[in-house]
């Protein structure tokens, strides 16, 4: 395993950032009004205030799902003892970058052509 910390305490950051995001995208979920529709009629300001932060809240729950996608891949490749080696090009992640990113399943050259 490469990575500055050990096997338990990243399986329990892991851990616990996979229940805040799962606990954020709930969150983001129950804010959502069930509008039934966005109404442009005549307080078009309003419609589009509306239909503004709800493609806000659907972006940043799909960063927050991506994100989530890739704290479970990375306990999987904990439990599967592939942790620190990129999924792409199968190079070791530097350490660094899992200090700073402890989900990171990709090292920053693939990452970056992401």
């Amino acid at each position: 395993m490469s990575g500055g910390t050990g096997g338990t305490g990243v399986a329990e950051l892991l851990a616990a950032k996979r229940a805040e995001l799962e606990a954020e995208m709930t969150g983001l979920a129950a804010d959502a009004p069930d509008t039934g529709g966005i109404s442009f009629g005549k307080r078009v300001g309003d419609g589009t205030s509306v239909a503004v932060e709800r493609l806000a809240q659907v972006a940043a729950h799909e960063r927050l799902r991506e994100m989530l996608a890739d704290v479970r891949r990375a306990e999987e490749k904990l439990a599967d003892a592939t942790y620190g080696t990129c999924d792409s090009c199968g190079a070791p992640i530097a350490p660094e970058r899992l200090d700073a990113l402890p989900w990171a399943t990709l090292c920053i050259g693939c990452a970056s052509r992401r």
